[in-house]
């Protein structure tokens, strides 16, 4: 008769061991090729870097741009509702002192007793069904007829005006969404652009910002007199511009500025022209329909010029093929090259 064997239990702790193995393996297998090479990511060049932070800092910009918009039809969406407001503020004190008026010809007339027609329609949750009750048009006769359809009427007034500023109330909160929308995107643009530039050593980010000092001083100072720039304008406007430019040289990149400390590209040219006593509008695709279209080779100081398949940049002509802008977070206001970006069509402004 065969021996009954106890099964032989497997060691938990082996079974452990053994699993931690497979799942070091798995680990081992992830992070290296088949011949053994890690892959890591790779370092990259200075130059990789601020190529990688430039195009961030433009896709920052484009986004600032949609943000400008948004922000300027939400401030005038604002001012809508608050115009609304005013004026059914107006027609409501206008109303109830016709309502009055209207409730004391009724007490006039009130024989039977009860409450007395002017609380009745002072104390109305609707007036314009109180309005339409056979007793009252009795009381009140044909001689009141037409103080009755005045009341109706700005009643009916009034309810409009709170219509349309529902309306725009519902508008501006989707316009509130959307500036969020941008800011969470131009926010994570640049953070991921800050983190790119903490690979760079202290001696690499110097090279770079001493790169960027010499073209906002060097460039000026290779450059005619602002006098000069401002005597080739085409009109007193774009000369008064142009000065104002000159004058921001080294204002830091603020986005969303428009001065008089700080500016982002359209909120400089804004700027410029606001001080010559040109309204413009707030951001770089309504700016580059704000005047007359010229081509690049007819371009004078003050015309606007403007950069990427997107319009998200724009910058003032100064002449000698270059201008004055407001570039992006690591460089300042500063004299630049139209070349330093796909150019994209120039304005006029009359």
């Amino acid at each position: 008769m065969a021996a009954h064997r106890k099964p032989r239990q497997r060691s938990a702790g082996g079974n452990t061991a053994r699993t931690a193995w497979t799942i070091a393996l798995a680990g081992a297998a992830t992070a290296t090729g088949f011949n053994g090479t890690g892959h890591a990511e790779p370092q990259l060049t200075p130059a990789q870097v601020k190529a990688k932070v430039d195009k961030l800092y433009q896709e920052a910009e484009a986004a600032t741009e949609k943000y400008n918009g948004a922000k300027e039809q939400a401030d005038a969406g604002r001012q809508r509702i608050r115009n609304l407001q005013d004026q059914a503020a107006r027609k409501t004190e206008k109303l109830n002192a016709a309502r009055m008026a209207l409730g004391s010809m009724a007490a006039a007339q009130y024989r039977d007793g009860g409450l007395d027609p002017a609380l009745q329609l002072a104390l109305s949750e609707d007036p314009d069904r109180y309005l339409d009750g056979a007793e009252f048009a009795e009381r009140a006769g044909n001689r009141q007829a037409s103080s009755v359809a005045s009341v109706r009427k700005q009643l009916r007034e009034i309810e409009q005006l709170r219509g349309a500023a529902h309306v725009e109330l519902t508008s501006l909160k989707s316009r509130q969404a959307e500036l969020k929308r941008h800011k969470k995107t131009i926010t994570g643009k640049l953070d991921s652009a800050r983190t790119l530039l903490t690979r760079l050593t202290a001696e690499e980010q110097a090279r770079l910002d001493d790169r960027a000092t010499r073209s906002s001083t060097g460039g000026r100072d290779a450059l005619a007199s602002p006098g000069s720039a401002a005597a080739q304008a085409p009109n007193a406007r774009a000369a008064a511009a142009v000065s104002y430019a000159y004058a921001k040289l080294g204002s830091p990149y603020v986005w969303g500025a428009t001065g008089p400390n700080a500016f982002d590209c359209s909120g400089l040219t804004q700027a410029a022209y606001r001080e010559a006593g040109v309204s413009l509008p707030r951001t770089t695709y309504a700016q580059i329909d704000a005047g007359r279209r010229v081509s690049r080779s007819e371009l004078r100081p003050g015309d606007l010029v403007f950069f990427y398949s997107g319009i998200s940049h724009v910058g003032l002509y100064i002449g000698n093929g270059q201008m004055i802008h407001a570039p992006n977070p690591s460089a300042p206001v500063r004299v630049a090259p139209l070349d330093e970006m796909p150019f994209a069509g120039a304005t006029r402004v009359a």
